[in-house]
């Protein structure tokens, strides 16, 4: 299918590794030129270099990070007007919400609510004067099903939910639409850290932890980046522009209701 996107341009953010990356690469297959972000020059780079040389189109590196007021102004200077916006940043760390204090939950805030929110501030005004525009936010499956030890994560990234629901209702008749992309279990760099964990804290080999991991799945195995990059392209097609403020879950199964 053509998603009809060639010659557009989006701003993808956290798209050196894992989740940002393969948005990034299926966008850049449909004909889509980027700016990608992320805080370790070397690895945004490569990753810059690699789309270059597989789909031809302009890639942009600008590293930084995002969550900064100067780091949304250099992605935002080499692409003021993208058509589409991932908006993605890494989760806060687990924890008893007894341990956390002002000044962490406003970390996390910052990270996951408020920055997406200033993005899309930033660039949403200009998607509705040009009457095309696709927003996603990579939140997380913990937004339909809290993760206890997730409090930040719960809190930060059902916030960002919350306020996207009622201005996707206002943006949709321009063809601007802004949808949440919600990870379950993929494997990334933030599974593996945190399978470690697990293993450490049951005393058992990695390759066990991860194999039980792989199990409590109904899928029997872990998302792909690649995967997760397509759902995200079709989101931001030209035939998607019926759908908005809605939240795709991609678990695998694993949450267990009917809604």
């Amino acid at each position: 299918m053509d998603m009809g996107i060639k010659g557009k341009t989006a701003l993808v953010c956290a798209a050196s590794k894992g989740l940002g990356r393969g948005c990034a690469m299926a966008l850049a297959a449909e004909g889509v030129d980027l700016v990608i972000t992320a805080r370790g020059a070397e690895a945004l780079e490569a990753t810059a270099a690699e789309i270059r040389k597989l789909f031809g189109v302009k890639v942009t590196a600008v590293a930084g990070d995002i969550t900064t007021p100067a780091g949304r102004a250099a992605a935002l200077a080499a692409n003021p007007d993208p058509d589409i916006l991932i908006n993605n940043a890494g989760g806060p760390p687990p924890g008893n919400f007894r341990d956390w204090d002002r000044d962490i939950w406003i970390k996390a805030l910052d990270a996951n609510m408020l920055t997406p929110i200033e993005l899309i501030k930033s660039t949403v005004d200009g998607m509705i004067a040009r009457k095309f525009g696709r927003i996603v936010n990579i939140t997380s499956g913990a937004v339909k099903a809290p993760i206890e030890v997730l409090g930040l994560s719960n809190g930060a990234r059902s916030g960002l939910t919350g306020f996207v629901a009622g201005l996707s209702r206002k943006t949709v008749a321009h063809n601007v639409t802004i949808n949440g992309l919600l990870p379950g279990p993929f494997d990334t760099d933030r599974l593996k850290t945190t399978i470690a964990a697990a293993a450490k804290n049951a005393n058992i080999p990695l390759d066990e932890a991860a194999e039980r991991r792989r199990k409590e799945n109904p899928a029997g195995r872990f998302g792909t980046a690649e995967e997760f990059g397509a759902a995200c392209a079709f989101l931001c097609s030209a035939h998607a522009g019926f759908i908005t403020g809605q939240n795709l879950l991609m678990d695998g199964g694993a949450y267990p209701g009917t809604f």
